[in-house]
């Protein structure tokens, strides 16, 4: 094979390759755009040969590019950019048949120095591998860890936080007050009668009390507040950096909207009321959980003096 039959199939091959080659000079002039390049940028070789590659494409990342040359000019060393790092050097349309739905084509960058036969490294190239499908894949899949996270956080009737998780969250602040003394109080909310609107309306009725309960808990709610449903028809509210006089004047405003909401189902509405007990965290409170059993006798309380009304736990 003599030296223009070899030449004629690397350029052939290059041009093939199913990855983007760019060669660009000292200058960051483009010497060599290949096929690919000029199927997904639209401009031909002969549109881009000779061109300042940030000039010709203003919306490349020019002051991070250029360092990234000019590293790879001085060092002689390979630079590699994972999709992960920057999800692409140019902005291509994906064309990717199972994920042509990607908002771009995802990309791994080489930047390779080439060396010529007095060993200066005057040319660098640009190697773009389309990893689109695999990116995708990653995120799908690390969306999919993100949903399961929540799942396991979340209690699926009314997307507030589980018991298990939100009794995490009561461990930190015990934990917390223990070592900085901070306030905080524990409300413990019980829907009244919930067995009667059950055997009354149906199960799909309570489960709608249940959901509607917990839309307005947290409309009321404050940020740094930590709402769970705790089991069944009983919620648990943390109110941090709260003492119980404030966490009076909240059960009131929980309770006169419970009182005065409606239902809407099948057949009707609904009305409903709410028992609520009030623990503030004090000295002498051993653990979390005496800190859960003093809400629960403070919502006794409100339960045998008649339901719809808020208790404080008062020790001695």
């Amino acid at each position: 094979m003599n030296g223009i039959e070899e030449l004629h199939w690397q350029l052939g091959l290059l041009q093939t390759l199913d990855v983007g080659l760019v060669v660009v000079n000292r200058d960051y002039q483009v010497q060599l755009w290949n096929s690919f390049m000029a199927n997904h940028s639209g401009y031909s070789a002969s549109e881009t040969e000779g061109q300042v590659l940030w000039q010709k494409f203003p919306n490349l990342p020019h002051a991070w590019l250029q360092r990234k040359l000019d590293a790879v000019f001085m060092l002689k060393n390979q630079a590699y950019i994972n999709w992960e790092q920057r999800p692409y050097l140019f902005c291509f349309k994906s064309h990717r048949p199972i994920t042509g739905l990607a908002p771009f084509m995802y990309q791994n960058v080489s930047l390779i120095p080439l060396t010529s036969p007095d060993g200066e490294v005057n040319h660098v190239g640009v190697l773009i591998y389309d990893v689109t499908d695999v990116a995708m894949a990653r995120l799908e899949l690390q969306s999919a860890n993100r949903r399961l996270e929540d799942l396991s956080r979340e209690d699926r009737l009314t997307g507030l936080f589980n018991r298990g998780y939100w009794q995490e969250c009561l461990d930190i602040e015990f934990t917390r007050y223990q070592r900085s003394h901070a306030c905080s109080t524990l409300v413990m909310l019980d829907i009244d009668h919930f067995k009667s609107i059950n055997d009354t309306w149906g199960h799909p009725a309570g489960d709608e009390v249940i959901r509607h309960l917990a839309n307005l808990l947290v409309s009321l709610a404050r940020k740094t507040d930590i709402i769970g449903r705790y089991g069944g028809e009983e919620f648990a509210i943390l109110l941090v950096d709260t003492d119980s006089l404030n966490a009076e004047i909240y059960c009131e405003r929980v309770r006169r909207t419970v009182e005065s909401a409606r239902v809407a189902v099948d057949g009707g509405e609904i009305c409903f009321t709410v028992s609520l007990g009030i623990a503030q965290l004090e000295n002498g409170v051993s653990s979390a959980s005496e800190w859960v059993s003093r809400a629960d006798q403070a919502l006794y309380c409100s339960k045998e003096g008649g339901r719809n009304r808020f208790s404080l736990y008062r020790s001695g």
